[in-house]
């Protein structure tokens, strides 16, 4: 299992278990300590990884820190540990007192959750007050795993991943700033657009009056882009299941009256995202027909996963029971795609387990 694999694992564990881990050491043992495994660390060794790491702060003594990475015999990574409905943002300080009088490089302050990583990229041996690597393990992103990954005892390099930092902490700060841009855009940037399309004044009505244009367009132009990458990624992958052999199917109907909306294609974008952890994605594909949306395994029609019935008011998602006559589940949006997740595993482990034996 690769790195990514285990820590998309670790964030299916913490949404599962989460609601009964009750107490902030019941947090270490179920997310943290798996967590530390899956960065290569053995948690068992003493030499390698620390537990209540003694950190003496000026005239207190005997000072612990839930947990100490060691690398090289030195401390290398501090970790302070909260229950998993704390908020971290309360409790960084302490994080940042036990890093002064460390030689570590790096601390990370975590609730088994959300997992901030902290260094020095500003003063020397002065923790920064805002960390260079934040994600919320149940959500995490591709490109976070990447970043996660320098932290794993097989690539760890302090220095490499310092170097990396700075750039990587500025640009997450960025995207916060641009996210809140985007939501609630300030009186600065709305007169900063404004003053390019609006040709007289800028008065306080004018104002108020872009800053609800300038959401309206934001957003149209955020769902257009992402429609716009949707399918022009679809159709390469359209065009390289084409070069195969055709699907067979009883539902082929004239090609000019069928048209693949774009609903249709996020539909067949979520059920991937589900399956991805079943099966490689890219054995699943799609046939559109002129009634339905029919998402198949291996573009083998009778390895049917389901079908998207998306041309009516009413929307179905459609299985096929043992005798091949449709189940229809109806959903109000595409979010109730989720609600049908382990039917959907369970027809693609269906189809793996009827493979015939060779």
């Amino acid at each position: 299992m690769d790195f990514k694999d285990q820590i998309k694992i670790l964030g299916d564990r913490v949404i599962r278990l989460k609601d009964q881990t009750l107490t902030e050491e019941a947090t270490k043992n179920a997310f943290v300590l798996p967590f530390i495994q899956a960065l290569g660390y053995d948690v068992f060794n003493p030499l390698e990884v620390v537990p209540e790491f003694i950190s003496d702060i000026g005239l207190k003594k005997g000072e612990k820190i839930d947990y100490a990475i060691f690398i090289d015999s030195k401390p290398s990574i501090l970790i302070e540990c909260k229950h998993w409905n704390q908020n971290l943002s309360v409790h960084d300080g302490q994080l940042l007192r036990y890093f002064h009088t460390s030689k570590a490089r790096f601390g990370l302050l975590t609730n088994g959750i959300i997992y901030r990583f902290y260094s020095d990229l500003v003063d020397a041996n002065k923790m920064d007050e805002k960390p260079f690597l934040e994600f919320n393990i149940t959500e995490i992103k591709e490109n976070q795993i990447e970043e996660l990954k320098k932290f794993h005892k097989s690539y760890f390099d302090a220095e490499s991943i310092v170097n990396t930092a700075s750039e990587l902490k500025y640009v997450n700060e960025l995207k916060q700033l641009l996210h809140q841009e985007l939501n609630n855009p300030s009186n600065d940037l709305v007169k900063l657009l404004a003053r390019q399309v609006y040709p007289s004044v800028i008065t306080a009505k004018v104002l108020e009056q872009f800053t609800n244009l300038t959401k309206k367009s934001v957003q149209q132009y955020i769902n257009d882009l992402i429609t716009e990458r949707l399918k022009t990624a679809l159709t390469k992958e359209d065009e390289a299941a084409k070069e195969q052999e055709a699907i067979p199917t009883t539902a082929q109907k004239e090609p000019d009256k069928i048209e693949t909306t774009v609903e249709e294609l996020e539909g067949f974008m979520i059920v991937k995202s589900i399956l991805r952890q079943t099966v490689d994605i890219k054995r699943i594909s799609y046939k559109d027909a002129q009634n339905y949306f029919s998402i198949v395994l291996d573009e083998n029609s009778r390895k049917t996963v389901c079908r998207l019935y998306f041309n009516a008011n009413k929307k179905y998602l459609v299985f096929l029971n043992e005798d091949k006559k449709e189940v229809k589940n109806e959903i109000k949006s595409l979010d109730d795609i989720f609600n049908h997740s382990e039917t959907l595993i369970n027809v693609v482990q269906n189809h793996e387990n009827s493979k015939p034996k060779k």
